[in-house]
């Protein structure tokens, strides 16, 4: 492949074909095999039709319920999915550390979770049983039983209702059953430690997930957003999730796939067939490739986005003291969070309070006023307000408008420019207190102003400016062309990588078509984006990347 651009350049110079020949003999120097053996194909030579304005999209729930060979090349020799087809495993699903909640989950998955919690469960219709000789737990998928678990020596551990669901029509589509106990941790840890003497083994974070993924229920795409649903911040990062689960993106990325191999199809019949097939029509190709390319370019619009619903935005507000910036947190996160005196230099340290701007989780940094002081601990915080201001993703420098610009206020503006030279940290200027001052103190503003993003008039007394305030950071963050209801799903940046890799594919296919070289060099670029595409879905994935995925859930997920 390291070859591939000196190749192409040297045709595209010195080749000027007026009918473009295959070049079989070039294509048997740089590869071995012949090009289709490497990417075998699925589709049967068809003509190429014009592309659908719609696109219909698949969901979470699948049309026929039957348990499925799991997807493309994960190896199914592999240890990772060896493990998963022959043991069974077990684990507590609900959450733990947190007061307890008055019911837990314990949930067993895999070829012999039945016959494992049949040695636990006991049915309350059930006498109780004397010896291992007892006729088995017989349940039927979905209708739960109410009964008891035994620990090894035959104790009552705890009251449970027993929920099997046979496979396929499970989450994992393996024979599932979970055992709905107490919540608390002690009775769940005694349910789950009854399951693991039985024969279960103790599920590996995500591993759920990864079953269900090995068997066909979900592709590696949505997968991934069931983690995001777990760990959503606000209702924009769960809709987002949800949407991703539902097959938004996963429908989007098998459609682009799918025309990959159409046009792949094509071309290699003609390289095998050159004289028995019509010529490719280059417009409706092109108008294909071209649609391509516009999908991947949507999609890859949604990665900022997504990193924003996943982590947030620091916003530190900083100013020299008494401007009211702790006013302005308070009015901002409706919540007296920070203490508000007439005293200048109250706050001493950073104080944090958590907002939520169109879906978006915001966390306000209140900061110690910056000025130079010989008091120990307000110099310590001085010092801290300048580290965090570094680090946030947005600053927003607090004026009093009843003060205006003052000689500290330029020291300190240039004071943070001087330490934000090497990051592009953008500031927004607030002139607070715009209730005490009258209109002919604003004269300064104009001129001032030219240092920032934005400026915005507020009052921390009446909330005024608030609004005006987050309509400006979303749009310096570049959100505000995002709809009232956000996106419908989102990538992550393993996606986004791949993505850039399937477009940078289908802009070579395009100089290709463009510079008329040979069918053989517009299959290297398809080969390329189909495979980028399948990482995405996970039909072309390695264990290593699926470990890394999945070791990143919570156990029981």
């Amino acid at each position: 492949m390291a070859m591939l651009p000196s190749v192409r350049a040297i045709i595209t110079n010195f080749y000027r074909p007026t009918k473009p020949p295959s070049l079989l003999w070039l294509s048997s120097l740089l590869f071995p095999k012949k090009l289709s053996s490497l990417f075998p194909l699925s589709f049967k030579p068809q003509p190429l039709k014009p592309l659908a304005s719609t696109r219909q999209e698949t969901t979470f729930i699948f049309n026929n319920d039957e348990r499925l060979v799991g997807l493309g090349s994960v190896n199914r020799g592999d240890p990772i999915h060896a493990q998963s087809s022959t043991s069974t495993i077990a684990a507590i699903v609900t959450s733990l550390g947190g007061p307890p909640a008055a019911v837990g989950i314990v949930r067993l998955s895999g070829p012999t979770a039945v016959d494992i919690a049949g040695r636990v469960f006991l049915p309350a219709k059930t006498k109780r049983r004397c010896d291992s000789g007892s006729a088995a737990w017989r349940p039927i998928s979905h209708v739960v039983e109410y009964g008891v678990v035994l620990d090894s020596r035959g104790n009552v551990v705890d009251e449970v209702l027993a929920v099997p669901m046979l496979a396929p029509k499970s989450y994992t589509r393996e024979d599932v059953v979970e055992l709905q106990c107490h919540g608390s941790e002690v009775c769940l840890r005694r349910v789950l430690k009854a399951c693991l003497e039985a024969g279960a083994r103790l599920a590996e974070p995500g591993e759920f997930t990864l079953r269900a993924f090995l068997n066909g229920r979900l592709d590696l795409s949505q997968a991934e957003n069931v983690g995001k649903l777990i760990s959503a911040k606000s209702v924009a990062a769960a809709d987002a999730a949800l949407a991703g689960i539902q097959g938004g993106f996963s429908s989007l990325v098998r459609s682009m796939r799918e025309q990959c191999f159409e046009l792949l199809t094509e071309i290699e019949a003609r390289l095998d067939f050159e004289d028995e097939m019509p010529p490719l029509d280059i417009n409706l190709v092109m108008d294909r490739i071209h649609a391509m390319s516009q999908d991947v370019e949507h999609a890859l619009e949604t990665a900022n986005y997504d990193k924003l619903l996943q982590s947030g935005l620091q916003i530190a507000i900083v100013g020299r003291p008494n401007v009211g910036k702790s006013s302005l947190l308070n009015a901002w996160s409706k919540s007296e969070r920070a203490i508000v005196t007439e005293i200048a230099g109250t706050t001493r340290d950073v104080v944090e309070a958590s907002v939520t701007v169109s879906g978006i989780p915001v966390t306000l940094l209140d900061t110690a006023g910056i000025r130079e002081t010989d008091d120990v601990v307000e110099k310590i915080g001085v010092e801290r307000s300048e580290a965090v201001a570094m680090g946030a993703d947005v600053i927003i420098m607090t004026v009093s408008a009843l003060d205006g610009w003052t000689m500290e206020d330029t020291k300190l503006l240039e004071r943070i420019q001087s330490s934000k030279r090497s990051t592009s940290i953008s500031m927004i200027l607030a002139i607070n207190k715009i209730d005490c001052a009258s209109s002919a103190c604003f004269d300064w503003v104009d001129r001032e102003a030219k240092s920032f993003s934005k400026h915005v008039f507020t009052c921390a007394i009446t909330g005024q400016g608030i609004q005006d305030l987050e309509k400006t950071i979303l749009e310096i963050v570049g959100l505000n062309q995002i709809p009232a209801g956000g996106r419908r799903w989102t990538v992550n940046q393993r996606q986004c990588e791949q993505l850039m890799r399937a477009k940078e594919a289908f802009t070579r296919l395009k100089s290709s078509i463009d510079e008329e070289l040979p069918l053989d060099f517009w299959t290297i670029d398809l080969k390329d984006a189909a495979l980028a595409l399948g990482q995405i879905s996970g039909e072309d994935i390695s264990e290593e990347i699926l470990s890394n995925i999945f070791g990143k859930f919570c156990i029981g997920k």
